[in-house]
């Protein structure tokens, strides 16, 4: 247990750096929202295209996990759909819902990247590429769909597709999914220069992670703020490891499936929340919760997880 936190320790003090940032006097405050902006449209897209168009799909078996990741993504989708009618019922609001969607069943991969590469390196990697060729582009198109549902204000056709299928993330995944699938050649330099803005991706996308949070909503959670925690670090992690030990998925891909369950809700999130009708401050009261409470449950999955995939 000691070892697996240890390995994830230096990716969380790069979150715990952009707590200490954001609240320093040393950085102008306008510069985070560049940041999120920049990591949103520029950054973690070029993270998804650059690790989906180079990624190794043959050396595991890209069709049982990538089934099995996004069979769980679906189920969890549903679960959680269907809690609306209940929490309807008591009061909560549609932004509200759709907030507590994002956050249920977004997943962070900049923390998944970060982590599988720590512990398994280029393996790691392709793991985690592997679930997000599978579940970025289905999971975006969905949680896109609810925030544009449960807004009310674009129920159009034409908007709803414009909107979905403009995406940033859903766009570069494709892009990099068609390009490997394909062997599509790309200009080396060019490939070079993505590859350069990749891997700044995951250290600013670290400390954007922290930045965003919001510390004083830890301390006094909300109802619902705790209802999105448990349902991602713990239910999402359990299902995904019962249902991929019962396809007979072992060794590596089981705890990578399961680290990839396990980690806490992406903060762009609460950028789609704020642009697209949202409760943001839910989301961002649910990531910074889910955030910190990770760094405890993550290497408690990964354990569990471990232990199975050993026998």
């Amino acid at each position: 247990m000691l070892a697996i936190f240890e390995s994830i320790l230096p990716i969380f003090l790069l979150v715990l750096l952009g707590v200490a940032l954001r609240r320093s006097p040393l950085i102008d405050g306008t510069f985070w929202n560049g940041l999120e902006q920049c990591g949103y449209y520029v950054l973690f897209p070029a993270l998804l295209f650059h690790t989906l168009a180079r990624a190794d799909f043959t050396s595991i078996d890209l069709h049982v996990v990538g089934m099995t990741a996004i069979g769980v993504v679906l189920l969890m989708c549903l679960f959680v759909l269907l809690l609306w009618p209940a929490l309807r019922r008591i009061g909560v609001r549609a932004p509200a819902f759709s907030s507590l969607f994002q956050a249920a069943t977004r997943w962070n991969s900049f923390i998944a990247l970060a982590i599988a590469n720590k512990l398994y390196g280029a393996t790691g990697l392709t793991v985690v590429a592997v679930v997000m060729a599978a579940i970025i582009i289905p999971l975006n198109f969905i949680n896109v769909s609810v925030l544009l549902w449960f807004s009310g204000a674009h129920r159009g056709y034409w908007q709803f597709t414009l909107r979905v299928i403009s995406n940033p993330q859903i766009v570069s995944s494709a892009l990099g999914v068609t390009v490997n699938l394909l062997g599509i050649p790309i200009y080396e330099p060019l490939m070079v220069a993505v590859g350069l803005v990749a891997q700044a991706s995951l250290s600013l996308g670290l400390i954007a992670v922290g930045a965003g949070l919001k510390v004083r909503d830890a301390v006094r959670p909300r109802p619902m703020v705790l209802v999105g925690t448990a349902i991602k670090l713990i239910v999402f992690p359990v299902v995904m490891i019962g249902i991929a030990t019962l396809v007979g998925i072992g060794g590596q891909p089981l705890v990578l499936l399961a680290l990839s369950a396990a980690v806490p809700t992406a903060m762009n999130g609460y950028i789609l929340a704020k642009k697209m009708g949202g409760d943001a401050e839910l989301y961002a009261a649910t990531a910074t919760v889910q955030t910190a409470a990770s760094f405890l449950t993550i290497p408690a999955v990964l354990l569990f997880a471990g232990q199975l995939a050993a026998g």
